[in-house]
């Protein structure tokens, strides 16, 4: 098979190129989202089930939807059922589905659009029947089981962690309160910026046989005589570096780290190859040409094979990951990776990149993508007849038909992805004034990114945190921006808190951590001190601007008095718990939050596996935190060692409110414990991890492992975090003293012997700690 003739290589792939993915469910619709390479229109049915789901039984919803044509071969669609007469779906029951294509006359199976030569059985199923299923929330906490991670970067090192979901949905999926009923991804499902050269070779090649064109990328002509557009293929991989920074203005490459733009995605083709690649097997090329027959250098085409290796690792696994998102409601929302590295960090961010033609086309490349792969199956309502989301479609499928010239489409797209307007006289982005800040301008029609998922035990509040900052307008343009500006405060926040509260738990997705590890905060001081924003993402954590996080804990809990929150981006996993009283009740605490944190499924790195272990207990131990704050206006300031607990101490009401005033409330905040670390029942040795040839190999040196002290469990069993890649369960218990206890179970391939999962846990209990306001 020739990868390099895309034509060819498509037309032996089966008709389902990626999915079926699971995505939004509720008691009277399901939505499934799938890509073809052929236009069809896509049926769906969903079936009750007996016997412990093992068979089908009656068609309770039905929907059918036609593929919208991204490119030539290229066709997608989220197929949303709607109810026959009065069913609705109930809660811990097993359903099923399946999915009928029709195309000129001529129908296909699920089971057939799955299959072809190269995948002659395709296991999308975990019973006889081969029909995916999945189980809607349950109706007490107790049951509920949450997963969620971040961070999926296919050479990124180690092994992937998302296959380890279809670990835990085998394991128990013919039990309806025991199985994991929903899937959230926080951020960096692809990667736009720090892309593996061999992977851009196949998303170039891919995207373009996909859209049956070649995209027209505009660069900025300095002089007369310069091109006016590049193709993909006239950017191949590893030399991008210079188009990247300084005609698209991405910063993913300053500050010494061009090696992450050298492969930068740019065209739409390679934004959607990329989907299809890190969530399917079916696009990938059999073998990879050699690093010596495609770099230049000794030292470019080892690292071409090293990378090459990782993702064989990566595309050995996929299997798994497919099945696992056909058989649970995935949800999703974006971080910076899934556009560029420091995306909308901040106004010089928005200005730099935003001002140039290369950067606008590429975000907004990355936005269509999201969309279209993403947001639509997240919220499909958005995309009914005649929403915004529809007529993104339209205008998608006549952009792509008339192979990217029709000015009027193109229009159109960046209008209802929310790409902010263009002065025409500066050719800078417009922003408009919200308060204190300033907000990119969108027009009103424009999609939202963020919402709400509710069930009778639980209610999941979905933050866009990168679309919706407030850059301060009285600071410089580097200055780190408010993650959420007021009016994204009153409509991501105080409003779908307001419309109700009798749900027993609720999550919040922030994809950026509110608090994280202390060290991380002086290095953000430190670099903003210098100026040096780009360097480490400074900006992104939300108590670097205390204003925007004082208000985010004083809306939180004015409404609710437990708060979860699911969070990645930061390539290491761990649980906080922030305890907040009032001074009107004696500093009694009221209200507590408790931060889970799960990244990376794929990218860990040598810092955060030092992390992980005794080591940075040893010498960075996180300690207990203290804030005061006032509500009106918001703010907050930690105090620190040389400060009295007494939460009034003079100073820091003096130097924090003007004229001085007793602060309104205070906060602490302390890490839970990772407890021992244990073997999980179903990876004592996992046969589907590595090929045989691998396993051989490991077997050879296994008795090296007991060598290296560094990596024995007693060594890597820290007290604070998970550094290597790894997966969140997450569930609850009842304590004795009828409150609930909030359990996340990391799952992780262990170090001593690497085809072992084991996990390690962390137990809060969602009440506030009274004892840390103790005198």
């Amino acid at each position: 098979m020739n990868y390099q003739s895309g034509d060819e290589f498509l037309q032996d792939m089966p008709l389902l190129l990626a999915g079926p993915i699971l995505q939004h469910i509720d008691p009277e619709s399901v939505t499934v989202w799938v890509a073809l390479k052929m236009p069809c229109q896509v049926e769906l049915k969903v079936y009750d089930t007996t016997n412990d789901g093992t068979v089908l039984g009656n068609s309770l919803l039905e929907g059918r939807r036609s593929t919208v044509a991204l490119g030539k071969w290229l066709h997608v669609v989220a197929v949303t059922t709607q109810s026959i007469g009065r069913n609705f779906l109930e809660s811990d029951r097993i359903y099923a589905y399946d999915l009928q294509f029709t195309n000129d006359n001529s129908e296909q199976t699920l089971q057939q659009a799955l299959q072809s030569n190269r995948f002659p059985t395709v296991d999308i199923s975990y019973f006889a029947h081969q029909k995916p299923t999945f189980v809607l929330p349950p109706s007490c906490v107790e049951d509920l089981r949450i997963v969620h991670g971040s961070c999926r970067k296919p050479h990124g090192h180690g092994f992937d962690a998302l296959p380890v979901l279809d670990c835990l949905i085998e394991s128990t999926a013919n039990q309806p309160r025991k199985r994991p009923h929903q899937l959230f991804l926080t951020g960096d499902q692809i990667y736009g910026d720090d892309v593996a050269e061999p992977l851009l070779w196949i998303s170039t090649i891919l995207g373009d046989a996909l859209l049956g064109w070649e995209e027209r990328l505009p660069v900025t002509q300095k002089q007369p005589t310069d091109v006016a557009y590049y193709t993909p293929k006239q950017l191949p991989p590893g030399q991008r570096a210079n188009v990247a920074t300084h005609q698209a203005g991405f910063t993913a490459g300053l500050h010494n780290k061009v090696d992450k733009v050298t492969s930068h995605l740019l065209s739409l083709g390679e934004y959607y190859a990329s989907y299809l690649l890190v969530w399917s097997p079916v696009c990938w090329p059999v073998t990879f040409p050699k690093g010596k027959e495609r770099m230049g250098t000794r030292k470019a085409s080892q690292r071409w094979d090293r990378q090459v290796r990782e993702m064989q690792q990566f595309i050995h696994t996929l299997w798994k990951v497919r099945r696992a998102i056909a058989n649970i409601p995935m949800y999703s929302i974006f971080d910076d990776h899934d556009v560029s590295d420091d995306w909308n960090l901040n106004q010089a961010w928005c200005l730099r990149v935003l001002g140039q033609p290369l950067g606008q086309r590429t975000v907004q490349n990355a936005l269509l993508a999201y969309a279209v792969f993403q947001g639509w199956g997240n919220t499909p309502e958005k995309f009914a007849k005649g929403e915004s989301g529809e007529k993104l479609l339209a205008a998608a499928q006549d952009w792509s038909a008339s192979q990217g010239t029709d000015s009027a489409a193109d229009n159109a797209i960046a209008r209802y992805v929310g790409m902010p307007a263009i002065n025409p006289h500066t050719n800078l982005p417009e922003f408009i004034e919200d308060g204190s800040v300033f907000v990119l301008k969108r027009h009103p029609e424009a999609l939202t990114w963020y919402y709400t998922i509710r069930s009778s035990c639980h209610e999941v509040i979905v933050l866009d945190t990168r679309t919706w900052r407030g850059y301060p307008a009285d600071k410089k343009t580097t200055a780190p921006p408010m993650l959420l500006c007021p009016q994204a405060f009153q409509h991501q926040l105080s409003l779908p808190l307001q419309q109700t509260s009798e749900i027993p738990v609720t999550f919040l997705i922030a994809p950026t951590n509110l608090f994280g590890l202390k060290v991380i905060d002086w290095i953000h001081h430190w670099e903003l001190r210098r100026d040096k924003v780009f360097a480490t993402d400074v900006g992104d954590a939300w108590n670097i601007h205390s204003e925007a996080l004082a208000r985010f804990i004083i809306t939180l809990f004015e409404q609710r008095q437990q708060v979860i929150v699911l969070s990645g981006d930061i390539h290491y996993s761990s649980v906080i718990r922030l305890s907040y009283a009032d001074t009107s009740s004696d500093f009694a605490a009221k209200s507590v939050l408790v931060q889970l944190t799960a990244s990376a499924l794929k990218n860990e790195e040598t810092i955060t596996r030092i992390l992980h272990t005794r080591l940075k207990e040893w010498l960075l131990p996180e300690k207990i935190r203290y804030w005061i704050g006032w509500s009106h206006p918001p703010d907050m300031v930690e105090k620190t060692a040389r400060h009295s607990h007494d939460v009034s101490a003079k100073h820091l009401v003096t130097l924090h409110s003007q004229p001085p005033r007793e602060p309104d409330w205070n906060c602490a905040l302390e890490w839970i414990p990772r407890q021992k670390t244990y073997v999980s029942y179903f990876g004592a040795n996992v046969p589907w991890l590595i090929t045989a040839k691998q396993k051989a190999k490991n077997d050879k040196w296994r008795w090296l492992q007991r060598l290296m002290f560094w990596k024995s469990p007693w060594f890597q069993d820290g007290r604070e975090v998970v550094g290597f890649n790894n997966l969140a369960f997450v569930h609850f218990e009842l304590t004795p003293s009828n409150s609930y206890k909030v359990i996340q179970d990391l799952y992780w391939f262990s170090s001593w012997y690497p085809t072992q999962i084991v996990y390690s846990r962390y137990e809060s209990e969602l009440v506030p700690n009274h004892s840390l306001f103790k005198s």
